[in-house]
């Protein structure tokens, strides 16, 4: 074995001193550097030497646990999501589980979990769930039912609170390995780090990935706490060389971090960021500006001079902050405005909220009209929702003839319209999706209508209920899809009823249902024109070159445009990351997301500031270099 260790990588082979020694450790590397490489040979060598020992990986998106598992494919390895490890460690502990619940729901600290009836929440209040505790992709607690956020807050009390559950766990896995560690919540870490040290049992955990992408809410960031030289604490290996980027963008990668680790273009001459000759590509760096914030002429300006092309949604991304900035560029605002900026929804949660700090009685036959006049809630014309009602009374006055005790109930996100964007065509769908039956439906048409375009006969009529029996339901089929696709000005509720008669898609109860419990939020939606949301659909299937900064992390392009605009979103400030000013939460945070924007190019990078300072421009030359600091006037 020690033979074999010798062909490893340096970084690995010191990952086997510290299993050796039976120590925790950390592969810290930068984008692009490899970690799943070093991951997937760690998880190869680890069989080698322990043929009989079970291994546990864990990452963070199911993308992710295809991937590792197609690459290393073992009996004795188990890949899966952090939160399907927990919970098939502690789902037979059906007792703990429920009891455990009821600790939880009733102490007053824990926010998350709650049983509003009765309260306090008495033992035994779990028996009567028939198929007991269960973990599903909704939260229905009174039936015994949790989802994601409930489960780490669960696990991490059942590990701290019976040991033995942790010698259960280092008992099976000899090794647990853990990607993306810093995207992971901080009472997993506890888990793995803190309650685990309770146990006499041996195992070894190691963790993989990027303190300086950690871009998500609730994870743990780093793991300077647990970070040291002494036995007890866990080893950081760094893995220093990019095999990703061309030198201009890991120089600029270099200037943006902060935790010490200077990036190197990877030793390897094979390495995709090498040229023929052992020499690193040089690459594009650009910082463009301008007062005009039309984005056409900066991408006319990087087509014309460095050959983009922003029809080729595989290879070339623009970057935004959020999804409502992308709303206006793909072509799907009116939609976007239904699911994130509903103000009358925004107008019926201000009532909600008064009821309850004011005590008001609401009768179950009041209309939100008669609660709305009963509450007597002022509202300024000038504000937001004024001007919105304002500027649609036809819709204020609708909305005030719904049956209050089920208006009261719709609940709209943001979510439940672009869940599961995908990066390109390529790319597949998540195993669940937050995306409402409504906007599931809508898709199901689109799919079937491309499955007819593409030629993909046998699959359009598995999806369908079209019955092919003679030459005339082939024309006729062919007349629907054409009539589906001419959409012209034709709205989604006319789409829906027209794939429903022509049997492309059939209308189910799911729909049935949708209309019944969120009756306002179908006629707002039934209204827009089905071409809307086509555009939406081909921004999601990753037909467009856009994306949001987040939603990038992990993929790679050969042009990467960004663009450095707030959105107002006041988490972020691109100015004062900038000028290196403001709030330090929010500096790091900006920092973070514009490492992980820049670091995904393999070839261009381009980011647009509108009307910066003279401050800013200064910085820019500074990072970029002053040659690449391009003024658009």
């Amino acid at each position: 074995m020690a033979e074999a260790r010798l062909t490893l990588e340096p970084e690995v082979q010191e990952i086997f001193r510290c299993i050796d020694s039976g120590r925790n450790f950390l592969l810290s590397g930068g984008a692009g550097s490899g970690k799943t490489y070093s991951l997937v040979q760690t998880i190869r060598q680890s069989i080698a030497e322990n043929p009989t020992a079970k291994i546990a990986c864990m990452t963070f998106t199911n993308a992710a646990v295809k991937e590792i598992s197609d690459r290393v494919g073992h009996k004795n390895l188990s890949v899966s999501t952090i939160h399907d490890f927990l919970w098939d460690n502690i789902k037979h502990f059906q007792k703990e589980l429920k009891l455990a619940l009821i600790a939880l729901a009733n102490d007053d600290l824990v926010e998350k979990i709650r049983v509003d009836e009765p309260n306090p929440v008495p033992e035994g209040f779990f028996d009567s769930c028939e198929e007991g505790i269960q973990y599903k992709e909704y939260l229905k607690l009174s039936k015994g039912i949790i989802s994601h956020d409930e489960l780490l807050i669960v696990a991490n009390y059942l590990f701290e609170k019976y040991p033995k559950l942790c010698d259960i766990v280092k008992d099976k896995f000899k090794f647990i390995f853990i990607d993306e560690y810093q995207d992971t919540d901080k009472a997993v870490i506890g888990i793995f780090l803190d309650h685990f040290k309770k146990s006499a049992k041996k195992n070894v955990i190691g963790f993989f990935g990027d303190a300086m992408q950690s871009i998500y809410d609730g994870g743990i960031g780093n793991l300077d706490a647990y970070k040291g030289d002494a036995a007890d604490k866990v080893k950081e290996i760094k893995k220093e060389q990019n095999r990703r980027n061309p030198k201009t963008i890991i120089d600029l990668a270099n200037r943006l971090r902060t935790d010490g680790l200077v990036q190197t273009p990877s030793a390897d001459v094979t390495a995709p960021n090498m040229l023929t000759g052992g020499n690193v590509k040089v690459g594009v760096v650009k910082f463009i500006y301008s007062d005009d914030p039309d984005l056409n002429r900066v991408r006319d300006y990087l087509s014309t001079n460095f050959a983009w092309d922003f029809s080729d949604s595989k290879e070339t991304k623009e970057l935004n902050l959020t999804h409502n900035l992308i709303a206006d560029k793909a072509g799907f605002r009116t939609l976007m405005d239904i699911y994130d900026k509903e103000r009358i929804l925004e107008l019926k949660g201000k009532i909600v909220k008064e009821i309850k700090e004011k005590n008001i009685a609401v009768a179950e036959t009041l209309t939100f009209g008669e609660v709305v006049d009963l509450v007597n809630l002022q509202i300024k014309p000038t504000t937001v929702i004024g001007k919105f009602l304002a500027a649609n009374p036809e819709l204020y006055e609708k909305a005030r003839r719904y049956l209050f005790s089920d208006f009261r109930k719709v609940y709209v996100d943001k979510d439940q319209l672009l869940d599961d964007k995908k990066q390109d065509e390529g790319d597949e769908n998540k195993k669940s999706s937050k995306r409402d039956n409504l906007i599931r439906h809508l898709f199901k048409i689109q799919n079937n209508i491309s499955l007819y375009q593409n030629k993909q006969y046998n699959e359009f009529l598995r999806v369908t209920d079209f019955r092919i029996s003679s030459v005339e339901d082939k024309l006729n089929l062919q007349g629907s899809i054409t009539e589906l696709t001419s959409v012209g000005e034709k709205t989604v509720e006319e789409i829906v009823r027209l794939a429903d008669e022509k049997g492309v898609c059939l209308l189910d109860d799911s729909i049935t249902r949708f209309k019944i419990e969120n009756e306002y939020l179908y006629d707002r939606v039934k209204a827009v024109r089905f071409s809307e949301f086509q555009k939406l659909y081909d921004y999601l299937e990753g037909k467009t070159p856009f994306s949001t900064q987040h939603k990038i992390k992990g993929a790679e392009f050969d042009y990467v445009f960004t663009i450095l605009d707030n959105g107002k979103w006041n988490e972020y400030n691109f100015e004062n990351l900038f000028l290196e000013s403001g709030t330090p939460s929010v500096l790091e945070r900006t920092r973070k997301i514009f490492y992980v924007c820049c670091t995904r190019s393999k070839e261009q990078l381009a980011v647009f500031f509108h009307a910066p300072s003279v401050g800013v421009i200064a910085k820019a030359k500074e990072w970029f270099g002053a040659e690449n600091v391009v003024a658009l006037s």
